[in-house]
């Protein structure tokens, strides 16, 4: 049954025409963290990350670097090429994934709520695996980093128009494995 309806997503792709590229700077404002929510286990929002207890020096890393690898990464209208804003934010997930080699994540693929639901979960899974594939490209196997995507069913902003399209075309990251301690990259 998965397979019939992956064959399906892909043939609603093929059948859509591509729309043409939109350079659209990354979203200002509010907090590009997210939290574990209770659908799943998957992220579904910006959630405030309490602080560490003062002078508890290895929960105030383990915290900063929480913070560090669920930042989210925004995409271009119709893209899933990573942006060098994003790169940067890769980077630095990266140097934490190898600094912590029990560290597990997955990444979350989402698109603005233009085009069909279908053509949206191809895009989301497209951009989940580009930043997959770039994280491998840094050094971090492939079997650490699960993918999935949301197409247009969760929005971070219900909103339309340009600015709240953008929020909405990102990847969220969630620790799913060895994130209850983190050390410092070198």
């Amino acid at each position: 049954m998965r397979l019939r309806s992956m064959v399906l997503v892909l043939g609603a792709l093929a059948a859509c025409g591509k729309k043409a590229p939109e350079a659209v700077p990354a979203p200002t404002g509010g907090t590009t963290t997210t939290g574990t929510g209770t659908q799943g286990g998957s992220t579904s929002g910006a959630t405030p990350t309490t602080p560490p207890p003062a002078g508890n020096t290895e929960a105030a890393t383990t915290a900063d670097l929480t913070r560090a690898m669920q930042e989210m990464i925004y995409f271009d209208l119709d893209q899933e090429v990573i942006r060098a804003d994003g790169q940067v934010v890769l980077d630095r997930k990266a140097a934490i994934m190898l600094a912590n080699p029990a560290l597990r994540i997955k990444v979350s693929g989402h698109a603005d709520d233009r085009g069909s639901d279908e053509y949206n979960l191809v895009l989301g899974n497209k951009r989940a695996t580009s930043a997959k594939r770039y994280l491998e490209a840094k050094g971090i196997d492939g079997g650490r980093i699960e993918t999935v995507s949301f197409g247009e069913e969760r929005p971070l902003d219900q909103g339309s128009g340009e600015a709240a399209w953008a929020r909405n075309r990102r990847d969220e990251f969630e620790l799913i494995a060895g994130g209850a301690r983190l050390v410092k990259p070198q």
